[in-house]
């Protein structure tokens, strides 16, 4: 949010040199440059926030991108490319080989920075090699993995969403509902999902024996931004174009809701090859917890305010163990073996944007919930 130019870059491991550079924000003469006004690229945003998904057979891989600066969308008409999407690099060479963006024009912090799941599955009787994604638009998104390009395929959407209008069943492009749009001379709007999204960067997890895709949602949470502020871009300072008051203040209930949902927080779980939900676990709080999948078909996961780190059934959703931590936990938890034993390891710490949420949740509430700061890492032995 201060006005960079986001890259990927490689880097020789034994002598640090750089190797490559690719940026997110096409110049002019680039492909993608005319979907830029002039110089808005140089400052344009797409940052890289997670590390990319290998595919060992083609040799490339997918990264998600972010958001564009600033967020009004007056000063730079266009796509705005390769901002809110996913990009298909040669790991080689850096070369851009393909991509697909989910929110063109982006005016609502909708960063798509998780990078996509790489699942060979059947859908409709055909294999197929697909990029699966979660968006922080609310919408999870199936594409297929054609050579080095990526075709879309299904979308679906996974949490409230009152923004997009339709999406293009050949293309995947999406059109928006322009009263959902922040803007000037609109006033006070009121979008869904929220600025954080349908998922934030928490990444999903995928289970090849169970054929489900599990996503760590937040629904029936939305937002509110007022009419822009002029905004100049200069080094080092937020290039945002609205006051960080109006956004930390700026999460809304639905519409018509004038109380607060009974749950926001939901780990799900989706088939691939039809595109149905299977199941739903529902928290009364907001969810901000990675996922972790495991072949004893559990589903482990944080992301409460009740410090809990928990494990799921993975075929049927049912809540099999929980324990208390000392602090939130955001971190994604990971599983290794020491000795024939299964360890599952995460930490425990709540974070910045993890609390940010909370206290505009309970600005809505209108009270305070404290969950302790931390950085535990907490490790457990599966039993046998």
């Amino acid at each position: 949010e201060t006005g960079v130019r986001g890259f990927v870059a490689a880097f020789d491991a034994e002598t640090g040199e750089e190797a490559w550079r690719t940026y997110t924000t096409a110049a002019p003469g680039e492909p993608g440059g005319d979907t830029w006004p002039e110089g808005a690229y140089k400052n344009g945003g797409g940052s890289i926030w997670i590390t990319g998904s290998y595919d060992p057979e083609t040799n490339l891989a997918y990264w998600g991108t972010g958001n564009p600066a600033p967020w009004p969308t007056e000063g730079r008409k266009g796509d705005n490319l390769y901002t809110g999407s996913t990009i298909v690099l040669d790991v080689d060479t850096g070369a851009l080989k393909g991509y697909f963006q989910y929110n063109p024009n982006d005016a609502w912090d909708w960063d798509e920075v998780s990078a996509p799941l790489l699942i060979d599955t059947e859908i409709k009787g055909r294999k197929v090699k697909t990029a699966v994604h979660a968006g922080r638009n609310g919408y999870l998104w199936v594409l297929e993995r054609t050579g080095d390009k990526l075709q879309f395929v299904d979308a679906k959407p996974f949490v409230n969403n009152n923004t997009i209008k339709s999406i293009d069943p050949k293309t995947g492009r999406p059109t928006y509902f322009d009263d959902r749009r922040p803007g000037m001379n609109k006033g006070d709007v009121h979008f869904c999902p929220s600025l954080w999204g349908g998922k934030d960067w928490t990444p999903e997890a995928y289970n090849p024996k169970t054929g489900l895709f599990y996503v760590p949602a937040n629904n029936n949470l939305c937002a509110e931004l007022p009419e822009p502020e002029p905004t100049k871009y200069k080094k080092g300072d937020l290039y945002i174009g609205y006051p960080i008051e109006a956004i930390l203040t700026g999460l809304r209930w639905g519409k018509d809701a004038a109380d607060a949902p009974k749950t926001i927080g939901e780990i799900q779980a989706w088939d691939i090859k039809t595109g149905k939900q299977v199941w739903a676990h529902k928290f009364p709080t907001f969810n901000w917890g990675p996922l972790l999948t495991t072949g004893g078909n559990l589903v482990f996961a944080g992301g409460t305010n009740d410090r809990k780190f928990r494990a799921f059934n993975a075929t049927t959703g049912d809540l099999l163990w929980e324990a208390a931590t000392p602090s939130g936990v955001t971190g994604v938890p990971t599983s290794f073996e020491i000795d024939g034993e299964q360890y599952i390891a995460v930490q425990s710490g709540w974070g910045v944007d993890a609390q940010r949420m909370q206290g505009g949740i309970d600005r809505l509430l209108g009270y305070a919930t404290n969950v302790p700061q931390g950085g535990t890492v907490m490790v457990y032995k599966l039993a046998h």
